[in-house]
């Protein structure tokens, strides 16, 4: 199967640059191919391509195809950490089904992204997109500022903290956010603070993990949980 991310899903969609580059030069995905095309909103549609020029192409699309999205929404906040292990977070936790991955400065995590840095880690998303056959894209914002944690909106709110309970998640609603730690844990203001506002503290283990291995764990649990 191959999926192609388009803005638009009405109608025929021309497909240019990069995405033909790789699809129909380096792929020579043929004249008549079935393509299913997405909008990186939630909506997916099939394709057959029509057209195979020289710079482009063209698919005609067709009826509703499977979404192959989480009825669960999830938001991943994470501390800002090294740009490379970021995008590699990125491209998992878009393959596993998270909704959106907003980067929150903490006390110990003052870095900075520049507007390059998360518009690369958005193209990232979109290739794990078609990657993954997916149909949205999550949604990548940051830095925000600490103060910022609590203001987006979500059923379910759980950060990781090792003095949580392993897997006490609670009852599911229809969404939910999980709050990832830095490294060098949370200073005590910021914990009691999630604490204050509501958030439940969940552990995973004895194991101390990294940023992208504790936020991908931890978005997996959840998300599996909320499939059953």
């Amino acid at each position: 199967m191959i999926t192609l991310v388009t803005d638009d899903l009405s109608g025929e969609v021309t497909v240019e640059g990069e995405a033909y580059r790789h699809l129909f030069r380096a792929r020579r995905v043929p004249v008549g191919a079935e393509v299913r095309v997405v909008d990186g909103q939630g909506q997916a549609r099939w394709g057959k391509v029509a057209r195979v020029d020289r710079s482009s192409a063209q698919v005609d699309l067709g009826d509703p195809a499977p979404t192959n999205e989480p009825e669960f929404r999830l938001d991943l906040l994470v501390p800002t950490f090294r740009p490379e292990r970021a995008s590699w977070l990125v491209e998992k936790a878009t393959e596993i089904g998270v909704s959106a991955i907003r980067f929150l400065n903490t006390e110990r995590a003052p870095r900075t992204f520049g507007d390059s840095t998360v518009e690369r880690m958005r193209r990232v998303a979109v290739s794990a997109v078609e990657q993954c056959h997916r149909s949205l894209v999550p949604e990548i914002t940051g830095p925000h500022p600490w103060e910022d944690v609590g203001r987006f909106p979500a059923e379910g709110r759980w950060f990781l903290d090792p003095q949580g309970a392993l897997g006490g998640w609670g009852p599911l609603g229809q969404s939910g956010a999980l709050l990832i730690g830095p490294e060098g844990g949370w200073s005590p203001a910021e914990r009691e603070q999630v604490l204050a506002e509501g958030w439940l503290p969940v552990g995973l283990g004895p194991r101390i993990l990294r940023i992208e291995s504790a936020g991908l764990v931890g978005a997996a649990m959840l998300l599996l949980k909320s499939a059953n």
